[in-house]
């Protein structure tokens, strides 16, 4: 049974040593960028040619397409979306605006009236009594 299990072990070596020696090859052939070195006038032929073919193929213009759809669609509905905002922002601008002005002509109706004194008059007024000084 010692010598099965060396067996074993000795066919499991050369095993990953077969593997490890095809992953290797396998990586050579494969390395794209080492290729273009060797041989880069055969590279700019082939990305030439692949040009051309996607050219006749328009998937270019395809996409194209597509996407300015997509693009009109979304635009709307933002271009939507953007019309309510600024109309409540106009809205809220509107109403504040509205509000000041009413304010400031109830205080000058008031004053006029006979109260005497605005309400920005009475907030700023200095009492007689205390003399002012200038330290």
């Amino acid at each position: 049974m010692a010598e099965t299990t060396t067996e074993v072990r000795a066919e499991i070596e050369q095993t990953r040593a077969r593997m490890s020696g095809a992953i290797a090859e396998l990586e050579r052939k494969v390395d794209v960028t080492q290729k273009v070195k060797d041989h880069p006038w055969a590279a700019v032929g082939v990305a030439f040619g692949a040009g051309i073919a996607l050219s006749a193929s328009r998937a270019d213009v395809k996409a194209a397409k597509v996407t300015a759809d997509a693009t009109k669609e979304t635009g709307s509905k933002l271009g939507g979306a953007l019309d309510v905002v600024v109309a409540a922002l106009i809205a809220g601008v509107a109403e504040a605006f509205h509000s000041r002005i009413d304010g400031m002509v109830s205080e000058v109706v008031s004053s006029i009236k006979g109260d005497g004194k605005s309400r920005a008059t009475r907030s700023t007024e200095i009492p007689v009594d205390e003399p002012i000084r200038a330290d």
